[in-house]
């Protein structure tokens, strides 16, 4: 691995690993490695820096099927000519230690299968400087909205295609996956009252739609009472009359009134006035 010249202490890499492995058909039977895939990530810009792969065969092949349960699963022809993981140790630890791992269900499963892959050979496991495993991180901020978190089932909610169950593709895919739950919770973080589905129209919110016109009822906004009613012609009350007609009907009704009063002391004067207005 290269080292930087900046005299910084550059941040660690990160790689994403996953294994493939026997699947016990009895309890008390081990797990055997088939297959480690691993990709070494630039932590700034998760851009892919290196990339291994290798089948392992284990040391007794009957522990392996003939034939696999999956379309791409590994088979005992597969592994047949591979080598064993003594063989390939070295560049695995090289792969793996000082780096921080990262994985989907690395914790329970491949971490424990690592461990046991470097003691059966009698040497010292590699080391992570961190750990991020995708299952506890995306059960956690990004919730069960995709289903039940496996990785196919991840991956079929973003439209990545089917998980294939091989090493290097794996890994790829979980990188993949978490690009898009973290692209999905940063927009949820920036608008979490729109996109979170609580965002509501304010009542007082109109468009100006020409379906709306005439049909939304006029109101001033809540936030400033002392705001002018707005003027637009999408909320002005519906009337009864022509608004040429207003004047004329208003001076009918009002002349009606005054003509019922006259004779009554009490309102000689206010008659007065408005015969002469209404003239």
């Amino acid at each position: 691995m290269e080292t930087s010249n900046s005299g910084k202490q550059s941040a660690a890499e990160i790689v994403f690993f996953d294994l493939e492995t026997t699947v016990p058909n009895r309890a008390g039977k081990r797990f055997w490695v088939l297959e480690f895939g691993a990709i070494v990530v630039c932590p700034q810009k998760l851009v892919e820096l290196e990339s291994y792969s290798t089948l392992i065969r284990p040391k007794d092949l009957s522990v392996v099927s003939l034939r696999s349960g999956r379309c791409d699963g590994i088979t005992r022809a597969a592994v047949t000519n591979a080598p064993v993981f003594e063989e390939v140790a070295d560049k695995i630890f090289s792969i793996l230690n000082g780096r921080v791992w990262a994985g989907h269900n690395i914790q329970r499963f491949d971490c424990i299968r690592i461990k046991e892959a470097f003691a059966d050979i009698g040497r010292p496991a590699p080391l992570p400087v961190g750990m991020i495993d995708s299952l506890g991180v995306l059960t956690d901020k990004f919730g069960r909205r995709a289903g039940n978190m496996k990785m196919a089932t991840l991956a079929s909610y973003f439209g990545l295609g089917q998980q294939k169950h091989r090493s290097l593709d794996d890994v790829r895919m979980n990188l993949e996956v978490l690009k898009h739950c973290a692209t999905v919770l940063f927009l949820e973080s920036s608008l979490p009252s729109v996109l979170q589905g609580k965002w509501q129209a304010s009542p007082t919110i109109m468009t100006r739609s020409r379906s709306n016109i005439g049909k939304l009822p006029c109101r001033e906004e809540i936030s400033n009472p002392r705001k002018s009613p707005p003027t637009s012609s999408a909320c002005q009350r519906a009337v009864p009359y022509t608004r040429g007609s207003l004047g004329k009907m208003m001076t009918e009704r009002v002349r009606d009134l005054l003509c019922k009063a006259q004779g009554k002391p009490l309102n000689n004067l206010i008659l007065k006035h408005s015969h002469t207005l209404l003239r």
